[in-house]
This record gives C-alpha cells, sequence and structure tokens, in this order.
C-alpha cells in the first residue's frame, strides 16, 4: 500500500526511574495517539528509563533483541491499537557489560519491521555534567532505513543529529526520525537548530522527539521535541513535559519543495 499522507504522533516524555511507570505511562499514552487517528507512534530515546550520569545503572533492563517482557509489551500494544510504533530507544545486550541503544519499528501487526543501533555515541563535558556513552554502550555500524505504507523512512538517535552525512548517506527520504534525550545545556543551544536544518538539507520532513523536563535523578533534558517540513518550518512543536504533537506528512509537499527547489538533484559531490 502506498499512501499519499501519514498522520504522525511524537511523544515526548520526562521518564522516571521505575521503568514499569514509564513503560505503563508510555502504553496510555500511545493510545491516545492511536484514538486520535495517528498512524505511526514515535517515543523518545530512553523512555523505559533515563537515569542521571551512570548509565551503567541501566543493565538490568537490557533484553536480547525480539525477547523480553518490554519489547512483547510493545510489539502488543502496536497490534492492539493497529499502528506502526517507533518504540524510541530500548536496551539490547551487545554483552555481558554493554548495550546497544536500539531503535525498534513495530509494524500494524506488532511484528519487527527493523530496528537501528545508534552509531554515533554521546561524549561532552562541562564544569557540571559529564557524559560518556562509550562506557557502557557499544556503538553500531548500519545505516538504517525503512519503508512504511510507501514512505522511505529514515531511522537515527539523538546525538546522530550532529552528522549531516549520516543521513545522506540513506538516499532520498520521506521523513527521519529522531528519537533524543538532549541535554538542556545542548538542546537550549542546537536542538532546534540542527533539527531545522536536516529538514531543509534533506527536503523532507523531520520529527524530532525529545525527553522533556526535569528528571528524579536531577538530569535536566531540554523538551521541545517538534515536527519540521521539507521547508524547514516547524509544523508543530510543545515545550516540557509529558505531551503529544501531531503532523500529517503529506507526498505532495514533500513534491512540491523538490519541484521549486530541486537542491537534492543538484549535488555533485558525494
Amino acid at each position: 500500500m502506498v499512501a499519499t499522507s501519514l498522520k504522525i504522533a511524537a511523544i515526548q516524555m520526562v521518564s522516571v526511574k521505575d521503568w514499569k511507570s514509564n513503560l505503563h505511562q508510555a502504553c496510555l499514552m500511545i493510545k491516545e495517539a492511536a484514538m486520535a487517528h495517528a498512524k505511526l507512534v514515535v517515543l523518545p530515546e530512553f523512555f523505559i528509563q533515563i537515569t542521571g550520569q551512570d548509565d551503567g545503572k541501566r543493565l538490568d533492563i537490557a533484553e536480547a533483541l525480539g525477547d523480553g517482557v518490554i519489547q512483547r509489551k510493545l510489539s502488543q500494544v502496536a497490534k492492539e491499537c493497529n499502528i506502526f510504533l517507533n518504540a524510541g530507544t530500548i536496551l539490547i545486550k551487545a554483552s555481558d557489560k554493554q548495550y546497544y541503544n536500539t531503535s525498534i519499528i513495530y509494524d500494524q501487526n506488532g511484528e519487527l519491521l527493523v530496528y537501528y543501533n545508534k552509531i554515533h555515541l554521546f561524549k561532552f563535558k562541562d564544569e557540571n555534567n559529564e557524559y560518556d556513552e562509550s562506557i557502557t554502550f557499544k556503538a553500531g555500524k548500519d545505516i538504517v532505513s525503512a519503508d512504511i505504507l510507501g514512505f522511505k523512512v529514515g531511522l537515527s538517535i539523538c546525538y546522530d543529529l550532529r552528522f549531516p552525512e549520516l543521513y545522506r548517506k540513506m538516499g532520498e527520504l520521506d521523513f527521519i526520525l529522531l528519537p533524543s534525550a538532549f541535554t538542556y545545556t545542548t538542546g537550549k543551544a542546537h536542538w532546534e537548530i540542527l533539527a531545522r536544518s536536516r529538514a531543509i538539507e534533506n527536503q523532507c520532513y523531520f520529527i524530532a522527539v525529545n525527553q522533556g523536563g526535569i528528571h528524579e535523578t536531577g538530569r535536566h533534558t531540554y523538551g521541545h521535541s517538534m515536527i519540521i517540513d521539507p521547508w524547514g518550518r516547524v509544523v508543530s512543536s510543545c515545550e516540557e513535559g509529558n505531551q503529544i504533537i501531531y503532523a500529517t506528512i503529506e507526498r505532495d509537499v514533500i513534491a512540491e519543495v523538490r519541484k521549486k527547489l530541486p537542491a537534492l538533484e543538484h549535488r555533485v559531490i558525494d
């Protein structure tokens, strides 16, 4: 089936320490989005659990790909709601001490359609915060895109946003998914600028779904989830807190932008 439009719901969360509470909250919001006729629902990075600066504390909820309580529940809710579900990111075991930060898409039957392991691992240090994902994460290697009702979608996660060459490698896309947990510091400075830039240069929709608020751990994520059209216009957004934003991907809008400004055809450097 090739659709001419696709209604998307982006779920922003302020995840807490208890992963079961987060899973319950996510499922409630997924069902709310489905009731609003969204056909693709997107969760943020680390929706199942967000820690402070010690990512090692998440290891106890890492699962094998395709198995585990968390994945079974997400598959079930996708099927029950008859939606495509981009399950933000969950932790997939890579070894006893490391795991992948993995973004999974389930189809309307609850089947695993595609998955992507985050390639670029975040590292940041200032006078107040220090993060180094490479301590407990293993970097993915494969660039991944998928087909959803005839739309070509590119998969990416958080820090990937800063690397435009990743999206160029995917070829022409209709929209890009970016579940994130941007810090307040980096988000305030760069979030919107980067997200709109990726939409403009790829002439496609960009769905930037963030964690948004002050967490029980003390970590402060930026929020400001947004959906951006191929001209770089923010068509839907929010600030902080648990919220759902909606927008409809229109194939005609993508075609119109590329017709009046055929920048993708003018590329001469691979």
